[in-house]
């Protein structure tokens, strides 16, 4: 099976030449979500502000997959500020649920946002 880029126009577009997500077999590469919105202008504000859009975002590429956030089999969490951590880690569960996937948290040199999000899903074709 091909490869399949995967354009959401629900969600924030990319920041460079890439695509939003990549459909590869029975697997969904979601690229990094940001606290943008769909007109690529900031969402400004507290810690939760930022991490609740980056996640929306994330949500709707993967609805834009055909998939969602409940076939995440691994995710990649980038914060500015690990003091951060705890919140996130909150917030994380909201979007995650309670089958969580496995997830690396590291601290990243954000240019002028707290968080980014990158998954993948394991979403079987039927």
């Amino acid at each position: 099976m091909a490869k399949k880029t995967i354009h959401a126009p629900e969600a924030a577009p990319p920041g460079g030449p890439y695509s939003q997500a990549v459909v590869a077999g029975d697997f969904v590469y979601l690229a990094g979500a940001t606290p943008h919105r769909t007109d690529r202008s900031l969402v400004e504000g507290s810690f939760a502000e930022q991490a609740h859009a980056t996640f929306t975002n994330l949500a709707k590429t993967a609805e834009a997959a055909g998939s969602s956030l409940a076939d995440a089999v691994r995710v990649g969490v980038y914060l500015r500020d690990l003091d951060d951590f705890a919140e996130m880690n909150t917030l994380f569960g909201e979007y995650f649920g309670t089958e969580p996937p496995v997830r690396t948290t590291l601290q990243a040199d954000l240019p002028g946002f707290a968080i980014e999000v990158d998954a993948v899903l394991y979403d079987p074709a039927e």
